[in-house]
This record gives C-alpha cells, sequence and structure tokens, in this order.
C-alpha cells in the first residue's frame, strides 16, 4: 500500500521510452503564438497581461543592469508554474517533484548569478561571506559557515519545491483513497473528508503557483 503511494512520482514510460519529455514540452502547446494582428483573442491578451504581471514582480527589486534577466527568469516562472498547476489534474505527471530536475534548473542559474558577481564586483561578492564586526577569533568559522549555506543554496532551493509538491500531492492521494474507502460505510464522514479534500486542492494550487514564484525569486 505505503509503495503504491509513491507510484506518482516514478517516472512513466511506454514501450522503454520515458514520457517525462512530453510532460515538459507540454505546457509550451498552451501558450498561444504571437502573431502581428492589432487585436487578438483573449487568451492572448491574458497571456500577455500575465507576463507583465510575472515580469514586473521579478523585476522590481533589481536594477536596470539586473534587467536583462527579465526573460530567463520570467520563462522559468512561467515554466514552472504550469507544470506545478497541470501536474494537480488526475492522472498527470509531475516533473518537478523529481529533485534531479529541480537541481538541473537550480544550479546553473546559481552558478550564473555567482560568477556574475564575482566578475562585476568581487569584492562586494567576497564581502558577503564575512560580515563587518565580526571579531577576530570568530572570522574563520564564519567564512566556512557562509561558504557552505552559499554553495548549499542550488540545494536547499531543489530540495524546497520538490517536498513541498510531494508532501502536497501525498496528502491529496491519502485523503482522496480515505474519501472512497469510507463512502459505503460511513457516508458522512465520507462527505467530510471530500470537502477536506476539496479545501486542500485549492491549497494546493496556491502552493504550486507560489513555490514557482519563490523558486525564481530566490534565484
Amino acid at each position: 500500500m505505503n509503495l503504491s503511494f509513491f507510484d506518482q512520482f516514478s517516472s512513466p514510460s511506454l514501450f522503454g521510452i520515458p514520457l517525462i519529455l512530453i510532460s515538459l514540452t507540454f505546457p509550451a502547446l498552451l501558450l498561444p503564438s504571437p502573431d502581428n494582428r492589432w487585436v487578438t483573442n483573449r487568451l492572448s491578451t491574458l497571456q500577455l497581461w500575465l507576463i507583465n504581471l510575472i515580469t514586473k514582480q521579478l523585476m522590481t527589486p533589481l536594477n536596470k543592469k539586473g534587467h536583462k534577466w527579465a526573460l530567463i527568469l520570467t520563462s522559468l516562472m512561467i515554466f514552472l508554474l504550469l507544470v506545478n498547476l497541470l501536474g494537480l489534474l488526475p492522472y498527470t505527471f509531475t516533473p518537478t517533484t523529481q529533485l534531479s530536475m529541480n537541481l538541473a534548473l537550480a544550479f546553473p542559474l546559481w552558478l550564473a548569478t555567482l560568477l556574475t558577481g564575482l566578475r562585476n564586483q568581487p569584492s562586494t561578492t567576497l564581502g558577503h561571506l564575512l560580515p563587518e564586526g565580526t571579531p577576530t577569533l570568530l572570522i574563520p568559522a564564519l567564512i566556512m559557515i557562509e561558504t557552505t549555506s552559499l554553495l548549499i543554496r542550488p540545494l536547499a532551493l531543489g530540495v524546497r519545491l520538490t517536498a513541498n509538491l510531494t508532501a502536497g500531492h501525498l496528502l491529496i492521494q491519502l485523503i482522496s483513497t480515505a474519501t472512497v474507502a469510507l463512502y459505503s460505510t460511513m457516508p458522512a464522514i465520507s462527505l467530510l473528508t471530500l470537502l477536506i479534500l476539496l479545501l486542500l486542492t485549492i491549497l494546493e494550487v496556491a502552493v504550486a503557483m507560489i513555490q514557482a514564484y519563490v523558486f525564481v525569486l530566490l534565484l
């Protein structure tokens, strides 16, 4: 029984061919292709409004030089948002529950920001490893602690996204299993668990959106 709960997180395959690539490319099919017409449909208007809103939220804390990251960060957030939300549909697979994929997204971008900071502002970047006014005896220990926290940041990003989505999917499956099992014996309790399941689904939709935003914001 315990193994069946975790089967949903195994990468699906058909005739030995992994289908995770289809899960990764399918969100792009939902986005309407841009055209040169002045008047577009409602879906394109909603898409542009959402992209402008996401870009504004991500670029507000950055200066003008940091706006060159707008394209890749906005694309990453829209991709994570669509993948997380599509994973809540029944009989679907969520690629962002795989730690390997989340690390593959977090590590290159974290390394790019780190190398960019070392190239453009080396003294300021290295200065974050040692807070101002630190006692002399604590300098070696603080440098080791700050260096370790800096190096494990992409791991923390990947584990945070994986753990939140995995926990939500497990809770939904557990409560839905209890709802079906109690329907024939205790209908009243089954209706109560169904209400809890609906509330949990709404919560997981919010978590899917928030985790995509937090992942990109912390990068």
